[in-house]
Order: C-alpha cells, then sequence, then structure tokens
C-alpha cells in the first residue's frame, strides 16, 4: 500500500525492505492504485465541465439568445455528469476490493504475529491492537482522504486554465493554494504529537483493563476495583486531555481553512467582475473562475479535513510494518516424516522472555520414543519452563533440542501442533462447545472425540449436560476447575498425538479424576506415545518409565522411579554430586 501514501515521510526503504506479506500486497494492490489514478484523471477532466458550461452560458448563449444552443449544452453537460457518476463509482468500487483484499491477505500473518509476539514477551505485549489497525488502514482506504491524495495531483490544471484566463486570476489561485497548504503542514505539526500521545495513552488504559478482565474474581474479592479504576481513569484523562488538544488545534485550522476558502472564492468573483469591467476576460471567466478555484481548493481542503484519519492510518500502517518485520510468518518447510517422540537435548540453555538470567541450564537428555517421563522437583526447578521448551514454545537459547533427529524449528507449526498434545496447569477452555473444544477446533470427528472424552474420564460428565457435547462454554464458569481440567485433559489426548505434555494434570483432580488419568497414561502406553508428566504424586511416578530431577534449571537425577526414589533417599542431595542413571 506504499503507493497509497501511508508509509512514513522519513521511510527510506524500498519494496526489498517491506515484510513479504506486506510485498505481496504491494504488488497485489498495484493495479488497484493505477486503475484508481486513470479513472481520478478522467473525473478531475470532467470536474472541468461545469466551468465549461457557465463559460458557453454566459458567453454563447446570453449573448446569442440561441435556446436550442442552450439545450444542446444542456444536454451534454447531463450526459457527462452521469458519466461522471458512474466512474466515481467504478473507482470507489476499485478501492473497496483493493481494501479488502489488503484485509484477506494481511489479516490472517498479523493474527499470527500477535501470538508469536506474545509468546515471545511471555504475554507481556499480548494485544489485538494490531487487528484494529488492519480496520484503520482499510477505513482509510475506502475513504474521502485517498480520494483526495488522488486528486491532488490534478490541481495545476484547474491552476493553469486560470492562468489561460488572466494571469492575475492564475496567482489569486496560487496564493490561495499556497495558504491552504501552510495550514495543512500546521494542522500537521500542531496535532501529531498530541495525536501519537493520545493514542498510546488509550491502547495502554486498554490494555490494562483487559489484562484485569482476566482476573475480575480476585479484584472484587480483595476490593481492588476502586483504585484499578483510579489507575485506568487516570491514563483514559490523560488520552482524553491530549485528544481534546489536539482536536481543539484542528478544529480551530479546520475553520480557519473552511473560513478562507469562502472567502477567496468570493474575492475571485470580485477580482473577476474588476477583470470583466476593464475588458480583460468576459462575463462568463467570472463563474468559471470560480468554480475552478473551488475545484483546485477541494482536495486540499478534503485533506485538511481528513487529515486525522491519515494520521490513524499511517501510523497503523507503520506499527503493522514493525510487527510483520519482527515477527514475520514463517516460509512454508517441506514436510518431514510422521512425528514418533523421540527427544535428544545436547546442553540447551533456556532463558524465557522477561527473565534476567538462565532458567534451564546446560541440559542434556534423551528420551526415547514411546517412553513415560515424570518431572521432579523443588519449586522454581524449572519445570514447567522444561516442558515449554520441549512443546517448542521457548526456543533454547543455546544447545540443541531435537525431536526424532530434526530441530523444532524444521517442523511446520501445524505438523508440529497436530503431533502435540498439552495440559497446562492454568486451565483455560475457549469460547465453544464442549465438541470444538476437544477436537481443537478442527473439524469435529465425533468418533475421536468420544474417544478422547472417554479416555480422559469426562464422557459420563458431559452427557450429563444439557446439551451434551454442543454445551457452549461461557467463559469457563459453567464448569468445575476439576471438570475443566479433565475436559483439557481429552483435548490433550485427542486425535492419538505422538507427544503428551501433562503439567500438574492431577492438581485439581479429584479420586475419580486421577482414576481417570491412570487409565488416560495406560492408554497413551498402549498407542507408544511419549509422555512427559510434572507431577509429585508417587501413585502417577511409580507406573512412569523414567522420572527426572530438576534442581535450579539443573538435571539433577534421571532414571527408573525406585533408582531416583534411592537417590533422593540420600541426605541433602547436591546438583554437582548428583548421579545420572543412564536409560
Amino acid at each position: 500500500m506504499r503507493g497509497l501514501g501511508l508509509t512514513e515521510e522519513s521511510s527510506k526503504s524500498t519494496d526489498n525492505a517491506l515484510p513479504p506479506v506486506l510485498q505481496a500486497i504491494a504488488r497485489a494492490s498495484r493495479s488497484a492504485v493505477f486503475s484508481a489514478a486513470l479513472f481520478s484523471m478522467f473525473l478531475n477532466l470532467l470536474m472541468l465541465v461545469p466551468s465549461l458550461y457557465m463559460l458557453q452560458v454566459y458567453d454563447r448563449v446570453l449573448s446569442t439568445g440561441s435556446v436550442p444552443t442552450l439545450v444542446v449544452l444542456t444536454v451534454i453537460t447531463v450526459f457527462l455528469f452521469m458519466v461522471f457518476g458512474g466512474l466515481e463509482w467504478v473507482r470507489s468500487r476499485i478501492m473497496i476490493v483493493a481494501s479488502t483484499r489488503f484485509d484477506t491477505m494481511l489479516g490472517p500473518a498479523v493474527h499470527d504475529a500477535i501470538f508469536a509476539r506474545a509468546m515471545a514477551s511471555a504475554g507481556r505485549h499480548a494485544s489485538a491492537q494490531p487487528l484494529d489497525d488492519i480496520d484503520r488502514v482499510r477505513q482509510f482506504v475506502t475513504g474521502v482522504g485517498l480520494f483526495a491524495l488522488l486528486d491532488v495531483p490534478w490541481v495545476p490544471l484547474y491552476v493553469g486554465l486560470m492562468f489561460l484566463f488572466h494571469w492575475w486570476m492564475g496567482v489569486a489561485a496560487v496564493a490561495s493554494i499556497v495558504v491552504l497548504a501552510i495550514l495543512t503542514l500546521w494542522n500537521e505539526l500542531a496535532t501529531r504529537h498530541l495525536l501519537q500521545e493520545s493514542n498510546h495513552a488509550g491502547r495502554a488504559a486498554n490494555q490494562q483493563t483487559t489484562l484485569h478482565l482476566r482476573h475480575a474474581e480476585v479484584i472484587t474479592a480483595m476490593g481492588m476495583l476502586p483504585r484499578l479504576r483510579q489507575r485506568w481513569q487516570s491514563e483514559r484523562v490523560h488520552a482524553l486531555d491530549a485528544q481534546h488538544d489536539a482536536s481543539a488545534r484542528a478544529g480551530m485550522i479546520s475553520a480557519i481553512s473552511k473560513t478562507y476558502r469562502l472567502t477567496s472564492q468570493s474575492l475571485i468573483l470580485g477580482l473577476g467582475a474588476y477583470l470583466a469591467l476593464r475588458r480583460e476576460i468576459s462575463p462568463g471567466m467570472i463563474i468559471a473562475g470560480s468554480i475552478l478555484l473551488g475545484r483546485a481548493l477541494a482536495p486540499i481542503d478534503q485533506l485538511i479535513g481528513s487529515w486525522r484519519s491519515l494520521d490513524t492510518a499511517r501510523d497503523a500502517y507503520r506499527r503493522l510494518r514493525e510487527l510483520l518485520g519482527t515477527y514475520a510468518p514463517r516460509a512454508e518447510r517441506m514436510a518431514l516424516p510422521q512425528i514418533r517422540g523421540e527427544y535428544q537435548l545436547e546442553k540447551i540453555v533456556v532463558t524465557p522472555a522477561g527473565a534476567t538470567a538462565p532458567i534451564i541450564k546446560d541440559l542434556s537428555l534423551h528420551i526415547p520414543a514411546g517412553t513415560q517421563v515424570g518431572i521432579i522437583g523443588p519449586s522454581a526447578a524449572g519445570k514447567s519452563t522444561l516442558v515449554r521448551t520441549l512443546l517448542g514454545l521457548y526456543p533454547p537459547t543455546a544447545g540443541a533440542l531435537r525431536l526424532d533427529g530434526a530441530e523444532l524449528t524444521q517442523y511446520e507449526c501445524s505438523a508440529l501442533g497436530d503431533a502435540m498434545g498439552y495440559l497446562p496447569q492454568d486451565v483455560e477452555l475457549l469460547d465453544g462447545t464442549l465438541a470444538e473444544n476437544i477436537a481443537r477446533f478442527g473439524e469435529v470427528n465425533a468418533e475421536a472425540v468420544v474417544r478422547a472424552a472417554l479416555l480422559a474420564g469426562v464422557h459420563e460428565m458431559i452427557l450429563g449436560l444439557p446439551e451434551g457435547y454442543d454445551t457452549r462454554l461461557d467463559g469457563n464458569r459453567t464448569m468445575s476447575a476439576g471438570q475443566r481440567q479433565r475436559v483439557a485433559l481429552a483435548r490433550a489426548v485427542y486425535g492419538d498425538p505422538a507427544v503428551v505434555v501433562l503439567d500438574e494434570p492431577n492438581s485439581n483432580l479429584d479420586e475419580a479424576g486421577s482414576a481417570a488419568l491412570d487409565r488416560a497414561l495406560a492408554a497413551l502406553r498402549s498407542t507408544g506415545a511419549t509422555v512427559i508428566i510434572v507431577t509429585h504424586r508417587s501413585r502417577v511416578l511409580e507406573q512412569l518409565d523414567r522420572v527426572l530431577l530438576l534442581i535450579d534449571g539443573k538435571l539433577a537425577c534421571y532414571g527408573r522411579p525406585n533408582e531416583v526414589a534411592a537417590a533422593l533417599s540420600q541426605p541433602a542431595p547436591n546438583v554437582s554430586k548428583a548421579r545420572k542413571v543412564a536409560a
């Protein structure tokens, strides 16, 4: 969309500097921009019709008194106006189609990029603001501001005709345009900083409230709502103050420009009358000159009126460009063989986003495919960080992490995700039906959904609901924590994944839920899935093939459950002296 004037003036970049998706959009938009510019040429030529009509009426019809001439001129003028209306409609449709293509091509990339940014920042920059930025750019592309930009290059045509009428009229037109241009520049300098400040404060306030809504129960129960509302209101007042100042300045400049435009159009009539009295121009040129001046000033006046939308669209496009430049969509990769679930970790170091020091330190580990491994360790030992690393959520900052011999980055995201099952500590089910949640919002395979629910021991509970598997979830509030955890377990095992990662899966489970977890582990063993589970329940650990002890992000012990238990029974196990039992 660079051809539409949406990049910053200071930008020196070429198409090659754009993120790939924006390069593709620029290529796809060139024909639309060229067509719109071509139609603008014809439209601006047709805008000469009113001036020529008035010129002929005053200088030819009134002087000769010829009614047939008036009728012919009127018919031709009406026909040309109809052509003008058709061309205007077509130009508008071209830009509507271009804006829809822009949204369709950019939306998926931006959607994935905001998730990538949220993951890279550990949720600190989780915001859907870029999706609103797409709307702002699209709305500008279909608004009057863009058409004003396309019409501005034709202003010299009207000024040139006024010079043909009389050089004084041309000078008056140039002076009027210069004054309006100065007002446009003034508007930019006077409001840009304030608008940026207002937008930044508004986004910060909204993002803050979005984060607070996730913890509404705690905030309300502990009486924090009034104080948080005061903080939100402070940010909003800051945003409103900046917006008020920007709007006040823009309104004043807009009023001045409109007043000047009306004044100049009236004064050009007076100048034309003076020149006509001196017989230097014809009477028709008086009216024609006023119409031409109005047409020359209209695009500039429209730019002043729509400057806020232009400025907003420009900032939105800049943010989208920066987002996609930092979190560009991954290029398609060659499909690798079906994942079996063999992990090889070679001296990996993991420092999650926001952490100042590594959490996982120099860890080497081999997990054969089909092995069930338990991870234990004290609080803050790095257990959750390790499982997120195995899922590919936290890339190692050093060392190598291989799955079936290939780095995780070599796998297509969709293929890797389909082969993984994950049950996090904090279970969040998404808006949709229970069947959709279990099927991971893909095509619902009823047989597979029921099989996963049976494996997780949640089938009977779901059947007891009024709408069964078609029950829609309302912010997770229709189910208890234990029920949500069992549904999430069904989601994790849906589709027979090659790797299943369970992070404290029995933290909210009752006796029946724990029994269901045992059955799920047995069923996963029969399917040959690699299972990695964070737990301290001895009942669960005894069923596993291997147990891994983490202390301070380092592997302290790794072996069969009885061997690790024996190591733990030794007095004061020390990381530097802990033995590693070979698999």
